[in-house]
């Protein structure tokens, strides 16, 4: 779901503040006709694994500045000087992607759109079956997509407050999906819960802590087809009878 990235470059641009915008999700959403991902001073695209198009690893670096892409690159091979010998004044890194992963990306980015209309057709499928189940009383909750925003549906995502769905929280939908090997998982644990910032302060309010205490995300693969559909709707089905 694009973020609201009008709103924050307006900000960024009235206090000159740089922005590195994190797309690694996004790819294929737009904002008001925008691509996510042409918004920062630089943006970030992921290709792992489970991501809308996929190298196997690695990702994008995208910015319409030059000299910072130079200096980028210089970066991510190992910073190498303009010398017949090996010689490094800078400190770099080993962060190319391979020529044939890259050709698989290549390829895969004529798929791009293919992929988003799946997503969203996923999205529907379970938008509808969920529309059914809160008609019985029920109130799962959907992310919408505000004026101007179209998101890919990269993953479809629900929210399960047990105080308004008759006790069912989010624990239950997970567990009885994964007892017939169906994997979904809870929403991101908030980056202040994790263990390795605990001892950190923490600036916020609570926001996070209940979205992943209630949050849920479902099979939303593209390879999913009406036999999938019918074994998850089936389960869903039955925790919300």
């Amino acid at each position: 779901m694009p973020a609201r990235m009008d709103k924050i470059m307006e900000i960024a641009q009235k206090y000159d503040i740089p922005v590195i915008e994190d797309a690694a999700e996004s790819l294929g959403s737009t904002l008001n006709g925008r691509q996510t991902g042409t918004f920062g001073k630089f943006s970030v695209l992921s290709f792992n694994g489970n991501k809308i198009i996929t190298t196997s690893g690695g990702g994008a670096l995208l910015s319409d500045d030059e000299a910072l892409i130079a200096k980028a690159r210089f970066l991510a091979t190992q910073a190498r000087d303009q010398a017949p010998h090996y010689q490094h004044s800078h400190v770099g890194y080993n962060y190319r992607m391979s020529n044939i992963l890259a050709g698989v990306g290549r390829g895969q980015m004529e798929v791009l759109q293919q992929r988003v209309d799946k997503k969203r057709e996923i999205f529907q499928w379970y938008e509808q079956l969920f529309a059914r189940i809160n008609e019985k009383g029920y109130n799962v909750m959907f992310q919408t997509e505000r004026v101007g925003a179209i998101s890919n549906r990269w993953l479809t995502c629900i929210l399960i407050h047990p105080d308004e769905n008759n006790g069912i929280n989010r624990e239950q939908v997970r567990l009885a999906l994964e007892e017939s090997n169906i994997e979904s998982r809870p929403l991101w644990k908030p980056m202040h819960l994790q263990p390795v910032f605990e001892k950190y302060p923490f600036y916020g309010s609570s926001i996070s802590e209940k979205l992943f205490e209630n949050g849920l995300c479902l099979p939303s693969g593209t390879a999913m087809g009406n036999d999938e559909f019918e074994r998850i709707g089936d389960i869903l089905n039955e925790v919300f009878q």
